[in-house]
């Protein structure tokens, strides 16, 4: 399959995705690098890439700490789901915008895929 894969802003994505913002309104404008779904933390951890993006359905605080290990750029919930207090706090303080959307993951990861947001895998063939 021969497609045009490129970085995409957190603006392209929430509006692809239909997201609403919870917490970093202040940074749509980033550049996210890649995506990757996961609800498992260890695969995170061990598959993840700095500069990507993380949907996820997994709302407790443990999602954001692993974002911020792996230098992850933003954290999208899935099926409508939303983070705890404890979460959304830590988010704040680290910087990492949290946005949530209704689409099923397989949904929300296919949309991103179509428009070009390469995999973490895939994310070195762009500059």
């Amino acid at each position: 399959m021969n497609r045009k894969i490129k970085k995409m802003t957190l603006r392209e994505i929430k509006d692809l995705l239909k997201c609403e913002v919870i917490t970093g309104d202040d940074n749509l404008d980033l550049e996210v690098l890649s995506g990757g779904g996961c609800d498992l933390m260890s695969d995170v951890l061990a598959f993840g890439k700095p500069g990507m993006l993380l949907l996820t359905g997994l709302t407790n605080a443990q999602s954001v700490r692993t974002a911020d290990i792996v230098d992850i750029k933003a954290i999208i919930y899935v099926r409508g789901k939303r983070p705890d207090k404890e979460g959304i706090e830590l988010a704040k303080k680290k910087g990492i915008p949290l946005l949530t959307t209704k689409l099923m993951m397989f949904e929300a990861c296919g949309i991103l895929y179509s428009a070009g947001l390469p995999g973490v895998n895939e994310a070195e063939k762009i500059s």
